[in-house]
């Protein structure tokens, strides 16, 4: 029996049931432990799965922050510095990352909290995961805010990028399976991958 649900039921569902409806309801997604350091020095890790694409050149990637109501350690960070680290999280430590979003105080780093190793890299500010196998560090270009329910778009570009260079194609494409990274789906439920195929560039068949 198929379901039909409408904007008025979703309305009125239970708040934790909506969320994770919602955020499960539209797949897979990207999952990233964000690294900021702040402007005293202490460190900040969080996990997102609000991560996307925005263009190649130059190398920009957007993540979504949830309104600034309450303290937003990650937003406050990069406001404040202008970088960030962006962490494949493989088998090997989605446990840890998904324990990094509990809400520690400013004053405790959640890489010593969850048992992960803070990394700098080219006298780059922010902290990246060295556990993780693909890294990135970026440079904040731009936070646009979402008018419609007070979140923000945080867009920054890719400066720095570490992965071990035989998971790259001649092509340039990134076997991420290769790496162990993982996805997410909901707020809680972490997923292996399995590559199909890899289909041409796809042209008009008439």
């Amino acid at each position: 029996m198929k379901k039909i649900v409408s904007k008025k039921d979703i309305a009125h569902l239970d708040q934790r049931f909506r969320a994770n409806f919602i955020n499960s309801i539209e797949g897979f997604k990207a999952l990233n432990l964000v690294g900021t350091i702040h402007s005293n020095g202490g460190t900040n890790l969080a996990p997102f799965n609000s991560i996307f694409h925005i263009g190649a050149n130059p190398p920009l990637i957007g993540m979504v922050s949830r309104p600034d109501t309450v303290d937003r350690h990650t937003l406050e960070n990069i406001r404040s510095t202008g970088q960030f680290t962006l962490n494949h999280v493989n088998e090997t430590i989605y446990r840890k990352a998904h324990q990094s979003a509990a809400r520690y105080d400013t004053n405790v780093s959640e890489f010593k909290a969850v048992g992960l190793n803070e990394q700098f890299i080219n006298g780059f500010s922010a902290p990246f995961v060295q556990e993780s196998k693909l890294k990135m560090g970026l440079e904040l270009r731009e936070i646009k805010t979402v008018e419609l329910n007070g979140t923000y778009i945080i867009i920054g570009e890719i400066i720095h990028i570490e992965m071990a260079t035989n998971k790259i194609s001649e092509d340039g494409f990134v076997d991420i399976q290769q790496l162990g990274t993982i996805t997410v789906a909901g707020l809680d439920a972490y997923y292996k991958t399995s590559l199909l195929e890899r289909l041409p560039y796809a042209k008009p068949l008439m």
